[in-house]
């Protein structure tokens, strides 16, 4: 595993300047509010670092804190504009992605058949990097049934959507919205259509803004037509 010390250093240039930091709310010509909580030999309380593309600038500090309480997989996301350096992973648990098509047609999509994706995920117990590392969680509702059209676009979402599952994005381990249970799978900020033919829930068809906002929610999450390139 990558030190984060040099995770830090990969994608923040080293700055002096007074602005507020928005992480621990100190001025960045003082000393980081993270200076007690985080020790580290090579990056100081002091130093203050502007990320390299988006050009936000934070304490190195704070941003070692932020990278030494999430996943730790060798990226960081911008905490102001969300932007992400190096390649986003999550905590999905394992299981198994399935894809078929079927020539019936979804609302809204009369020109083309469907593609289904049939995601399996077990219960089982929560690794160091989910939120109680021993205990079980649970996974209700699988196998998870889900539909887009068989066109260009949706071909390309079907696409992006097998790299997220790669990185471990499109489900995690967490607290379900709407039952309320803890330690159980849930999905994970990148919205799937589980119905065919209504969408009086929002979960069905037709929705024609649909494809573009799951290509949003993917590119929130570092997944973008570049990762098809590679």
């Amino acid at each position: 595993m990558t030190e984060p010390e040099a995770v830090v250093r990969k994608y923040l240039e080293e700055l002096k300047g007074s602005p507020d930091c928005i992480i621990c709310m100190e001025k960045l010509g003082s000393p980081s509010g993270y200076g007690d909580a985080c020790e580290c030999s090579a990056i100081k309380p002091e130093m203050v670092g502007r990320l390299t593309s988006c050009q936000h600038s934070f304490h190195m500090l704070c941003v070692l804190a932020m990278y030494s309480n999430g996943n730790k997989d060798g990226s960081l996301q911008c905490p102001s504009c969300k932007t992400i350096y190096g390649e986003k992973t999550g905590t999905q648990p394992k299981g198994r992605m399935e894809v078929s098509t079927f020539p019936q047609s979804l609302p809204g999509h009369k020109d083309c058949g469907t593609i289904q994706i049939v995601y399996h995920i077990s219960r089982g117990i929560q690794g160091p990097e989910h939120p109680n590392p021993g205990m079980p969680y649970t996974a209700r509702g699988f196998p998870r049934y889900c539909y887009l059209p068989d066109n260009e676009k949706g071909r390309k979402v079907l696409e992006l959507l097998k790299v997220a599952w790669k990185r471990r994005l499109i489900f995690t381990v967490g607290t379900s919205s709407t039952t309320g249970e803890s330690n159980t799978v849930v999905w994970n900020e990148i919205h799937h259509k589980t119905e065919m033919d209504t969408n009086l829930s929002g979960h069905g068809y037709p929705d024609p803004n649909y494809l573009d906002n799951v290509l949003a929610e993917l590119a929130a999450q570092g997944v973008t037509e570049d990762c098809l390139r590679k």
